[in-house]
């Protein structure tokens, strides 16, 4: 990397060091003698260097120095550029990305970011910037949010002795898991702002079923007496998934940036594959910008339920209205169709100055599901609340509920949730599902998917008897054909989209893609193609016994299948061992002896010595310090560190 002039090169310092979080300072810089130009630079963390005063952690201003060693060094070639001599990246202090704007030599930044851009349109390199930088360059369209004095100065608003019972409830919790992580972000008055937990089940699940996350903000949208807001997920047994909790104080940029970095961070600097939410031009910004390689989409709920709201001013053209708006949105096979009924739909009923329906032709491709493929939802996203996974939360949240009253029943909530999936695992060990056609595509899925969806697929099975396909058009050149396909169940008419060679199905019903299994529409294309096994990218892994797996089963079906039936039966023996070896402290120790022989031997067979070691006895946890921060993401420091999630009795680990 090269710049025209140390300047030049501190403001690409200053740049990045925005962007990670930190301040900076010249340090010292040096000017020939002979031709009094500056040849030599430094440029450092505003921490660097000896302690002058104590460290205030909470404080987002410029802190004082501690000894931290993270800094740049430039020096000037003879033919005028400059370039980097040494680079000391790493600090011995927490970063704070989404505050950095607090630091005093960040406060008036924009003329940088504006230089750098006119560099980029000038044809300059900034190739080496983008190396640099680029990880934080979607950032830089919140600065005029993040400087809002009316953001900083928000609070949450809590009743007399909440914070306190919040605080004992997340130290309690903390003592007995120490991996329970909780954040608290403060305002400029050191009063409490926003605050985000999630238990050690909660980022387990994220590692196994983090592909599809749900930002559910119902309760806080519809003025709840408690301003909460979820993360939810969706397990293998198509059961909700908690994957963190928050109390927020308002509905800015800055408040969803806070929160997503921070549960980011919980979950190991990760994001998912696809995030949900409802339609927010706030919520999109943040979530461009902590998590741009994420596939962001409204949920289609959310959308639905405004239209009657939308509609109230012309009441007696509601019914034309949905009838044609439905079609419109699901019922448009490709994008050109959509467009066009759009726009018809939006003059017909005079709604094309609605500023609400402008926003959702704008938003289209987040929640339409013509412009959905290749994507799937995981039963996240359905047509109403009362369908959606979300809901199962409802019966413990009503509009009244205090927060004081959510966090004595949490721990309950959670422990429903454990028990319900023990019980679809139990299940799954003891209950091998029965088959009710001689479909082979019934048999191919039989022992792979979970019991919840084997029966959910089942159905589509049976269903595709009673639809009638035609075909509508081939192309010899992409061996691709389309058909239309009569539901007789549903009196609805449908198109599949069938590519041979890339054995690749699409039906505009869309099942796959909002709920992760091949429809009953596909199947009966497949039958009448000469196909009789389903293509493997339509079995999807977080489905099946195999969900935990830490090897991707795509392709292995039949060994999948195979090692399936080897585990239910051996978890089918253990039991029956547990039961007896547990009799007596005799029989315990003939049990015990015989299962460390047996692990010994099959890891010995398996050549598992690269797999991390395996122990039937408890071994000490990892422990992760929270740091409680102040206007800034909270980070987890390790003490220890995990190679993965141990399998336990009833998980699937190949």
């Amino acid at each position: 990397m090269e710049f025209d002039s140390h300047d030049e090169a501190y403001s690409s310092y200053k740049e990045y060091a925005r962007s990670v979080g930190f301040g900076t300072a010249k340090l010292s810089s040096r000017r020939s003698r002979a031709s009094k130009e500056f040849i030599d630079a430094k440029f450092s963390c505003i921490r660097y260097g000896s302690k002058q005063q104590s460290d205030d952690a909470i404080n987002p201003r410029p802190s004082p120095k501690i000894g931290c060693k993270a800094s740049m060094h430039v020096k000037r070639r003879q033919d005028g550029k400059w370039y980097i001599h040494s680079f000391v990246k790493e600090h011995n202090h927490e970063l704070l990305p989404a505050q950095a704007h607090f630091f005093r030599s960040h406060k008036n930044s924009a003329t940088a970011t504006d230089s750098r851009v006119r560099r980029k349109k000038n044809g300059g390199s900034g190739s080496g910037s983008s190396k640099l930088f680029g990880a934080y360059q979607n950032l830089d369209c919140l600065d005029g949010y993040m400087r809002s004095q009316h953001d900083k100065g928000r609070r949450l608003v809590l009743e007399s002795g909440d914070a306190q019972v919040l605080l004992e409830t997340f130290t309690r919790m903390q003592e007995e898991n120490p991996k329970f992580y909780y954040a608290v972000d403060l305002n400029e008055q050191h009063q409490l702002r926003n605050l985000f937990w999630v238990d050690a089940k909660g980022m387990e699940d994220f590692n196994n079923f983090g592909d599809v996350v749900c930002l559910d903000t119902t309760y806080f949208t519809n003025k709840y007496r408690i301003p909460l807001v979820l993360f939810v997920g969706s397990n293998h047994h198509v059961q909700p998934t908690l994957l963190g909790c928050g109390l927020i104080a308002d509905e800015t940029v800055y408040t969803f940036v806070w929160l997503l970095q921070t549960w980011s961070v919980a979950m190991g600097d990760r994001g998912p594959r696809v995030m949900l939410t409802d339609q927010s031009n706030e919520i999109k910004t943040a979530v461009a910008a902590v998590f741009p390689r994420t596939q962001h989409c409204f949920c289609l709920y959310y959308i639905l339920e405004k239209v009657p709201r939308q509609l109230e001013y012309f009441s007696l053209w509601n019914d034309a209205f949905t009838v044609k708006f439905h079609k419109c949105v699901f019922k448009s096979w490709t994008e050109e169709q959509f467009e066009k009924r759009w726009w018809k739909l939006v003059d017909k009923f005079h709604v094309r100055e609605v500023e609400w329906f402008q926003s959702l032709y704008e938003d289209r491709r987040l929640w339409v599901p013509t412009f959905f493929r290749d994507v799937t939802f995981a039963s996240l996203s359905a047509y109403s609340r009362a369908e959606s996974l979300n809901s199962k939360f409802d019966k413990y949240v009503q509009g009244d509920t205090s927060v004081n009253e959510f966090v004595e029943q949490y721990k309950a909530i959670l422990e429903d949730m454990y028990e319900e999936e023990a019980k679809a695992d139990f299940d799954a060990w003891h209950e091998v599902p029965e088959l009710k056609s001689p479909s082979p595509f019934e048999k191919q899925v039989h022992l792979i998917y979970t019991h919840e969806i084997f029966t959910k697929f089942q159905l589509e099975v049976l269903g595709a008897a009673a639809c009638h396909l035609k075909k509508e058009s081939e192309d010899e050149r992409t061996t691709t054909t389309v058909y239309a396909v009569k539901d007789f169940e549903d009196d609805q008419n449908y198109v599949v989209e069938w590519n041979v060679k890339g054995s690749e199905i699409c039906c505009s019903c869309r099942s796959f893609e909002f709920k992760g299994y091949l429809c009953r529409h596909g199947i009966v294309v497949l039958q009448m193609s000469g196909v009789f096994s389903i293509p493997s990218k339509y079995v999807l892994q977080r489905w099946t016994n195999a969900a935990r797996s830490r090897k991707p089963v795509s392709g292995k079906l039949d060994e999948v299948q195979e090692r399936v039936r080897r585990f239910n039966d051996l978890c089918r023996r253990a039991i029956i061992l547990g039961e007896e070896g547990s009799l007596s402290q005799e029989s315990y120790n003939i049990a015990l002896s015989a299962i460390r022989e047996g692990l010994k031997q099959c890891g010995s067979v398996n050549h598992s010595g690269e797999e991390e070691n395996v122990s039937v006895e408890r071994e000490s946890e990892p422990q992760l310090d929270i740091v409680i921060s102040s206007n800034k993401a909270p980070r987890l420091s390790e003490t220890g560190k995990e190679k993965g999630t141990k399998g336990k009795v009833g998980f699937l680990v190949i």
